[in-house]
Order: C-alpha cells, then sequence, then structure tokens
C-alpha cells in the first residue's frame, strides 16, 4: 500500500462509519429525522450530518419527505433486510412461532444477538410501530444470548452501562455474571418485572452444534398467565419449538446431535 493510500484508508473508514452511525439512529423506530435531528444524535456538524444524509439518499439507503425535508430508512434497506430474512431462512420459523403462541396464549418471539442488544427477527412482537432491539441485561432473550454467547461476542462486562427500567432490573456486572452462571444450569432465563411491572418472559437458546446460541426463543404473557405452577410446561414448549427451529435454521454441519 502506498503512503498516500495508507492516509485516505482511515478517512475513508471513518466516513463508512458515520453513515453507518446516521443509519443505527433509526433503530428506535421513532419519528422521521432532520438533518439537525441526526447532527445532534452524533455529535457532528450540521453540514457533515446533511452531507452524510443526502450521499445515504442518493444510494437509497434513506428517503426524505418532500413536505418536512426530514428522512427515513430507504427502500435499500428493506431491500437488504429482507434479502437477509431469506437467507437466513427466517421465514421458515414464523409458522413454529405461531403455533407455539397458539399453544401457550403467550406472545412467541424469535432473537439474535447485535452488539449489546437482543433484535428480535421473528414472533408476535414484530410489529410496526414496535422497536426490534431489547437490552441484553433486562430480558429474558439477551441472558440467553449472553449466557451461550459465542467467541468474542463479550460478556456482562463488555457491556456499556446497566440502565434500570424497574426495581428490579439487573443493573450491577458481577451481579450479572452470577444470573447468566444460573441461566446456564437451569438452561433457561427469566425476566420476572424486569424490563417491565406486570410482564413475565421465559427463554431458551437455539443451540448449534458447538454449543452456542444462534438464536434465542421467548415466550411472553402476565405472570397471571406464565404462573409459577406452569413455567415446567411452558419451558417444555418453549424448547420443543427450539429444537424444531434448529432443524429449519441451521445447516446439518451447524446442527447439534439428534436428541437420544
Amino acid at each position: 500500500m502506498t503512503e498516500a493510500a495508507a492516509v485516505r484508508v482511515p478517512g475513508g473508514a471513518q466516513a463508512v462509519r458515520r453513515a453507518l452511525d446516521v443509519l443505527h439512529c433509526f433503530h428506535d423506530n421513532g419519528p422521521d429525522l432532520s438533518a439537525s435531528d441526526l447532527a445532534r444524535r452524533l455529535g457532528l456538524s450540521a453540514s457533515t450530518a446533511h452531507r452524510l444524509a443526502r450521499t445515504l439518499l442518493g444510494a437509497g439507503f434513506l428517503e426524505q419527505d418532500a413536505r418536512t425535508s426530514r428522512y427515513r430508512l430507504g427502500p435499500a434497506v428493506t431491500e437488504l433486510g429482507r434479502l437477509s430474512y431469506h437467507q437466513r431462512g427466517l421465514h421458515l420459523a414464523a409458522p413454529e412461532l405461531s403455533d407455539l403462541a397458539e399453544r401457550t396464549g403467550a406472545t412467541a418471539d424469535l432473537a439474535l444477538r447485535s452488539g449489546p442488544h437482543a433484535v428480535i427477527v421473528a414472533g408476535g412482537s414484530v410489529t410496526p410501530k414496535v422497536g426490534l432491539r431489547r437490552p441484553l441485561h433486562s430480558t429474558a432473550l439477551g441472558k440467553v444470548l449472553l449466557a451461550w454467547a459465542r467467541p468474542g461476542e463479550g460478556g456482562p462486562f463488555s457491556l456499556p452501562a446497566l440502565p434500570a427500567f424497574t426495581d428490579r432490573t439487573i443493573v450491577e456486572p458481577a451481579v450479572l455474571e452470577a444470573e447468566l452462571a444460573k441461566v446456564r444450569a437451569d438452561s433457561h432465563a427469566l425476566n420476572d418485572g424486569e424490563s417491565a411491572h406486570g410482564v413475565r418472559t421465559l427463554a431458551v437458546p437455539v443451540l448449534d452444534g458447538a454449543g452456542y446460541a444462534r438464536f434465542a426463543l421467548a415466550v411472553r404473557a402476565t405472570p397471571s398467565v406464565i404462573t409459577d405452577e406452569r413455567i415446567d410446561w411452558f419451558l417444555a414448549q418453549a424448547r420443543s419449538c427450539a429444537r424444531a427451529l434448529e432443524v429449519l435454521l441451521l445447516s446439518p454441519a451447524q446442527r447439534r446431535p439428534p436428541a437420544p
């Protein structure tokens, strides 16, 4: 690599990073954002944010409301999202999740890990008005993805500050690490009012042949539905679905051996 090229690469990488940061601003599924909104969120100058947004607009990754001049995610993101959805085989998971929800009377969700978040990719929580990202530390889905993390994904001490959503939320990495040891011992995770009062969630891993969680599967309802007495029954239903998803979503080389 020439000296000139060596100088250019970091600048180019920074531009790519900033463009990706612009797209990440839309993760909360909130209202359309102006260039000044983007600048404020990213700590950039208004001119830089405007230039990045116009570049992404030209490539189809953003689109602009002609009346308000505000931005939203564009058709290129939709196309790539749909391609990824089908490449991962997630369209095959929908019938299994619907059946699990019908049998249990609970909301059934499937999530994978993206940094410090669990991203719900299929199931009853995937609606136009609800964001798909959930914190790892305060959700059953997240605990499963942490407990059976793949190499390089990082554990509790690699996460940013752990915010409290209720008085039950775990906010100390050492306490979360102890909780994950219990999750592994129990082969499931429980969220009992840690992300929102009046919500109880059970989650189990969709494991690969190496014993890592490729996905997490959860059933969510109220404590009056997922009662203490029925937890084992709900877990049996979830684990049966998880085993089916291992077959549907993982290649034969990636799967665990069949249960004896």
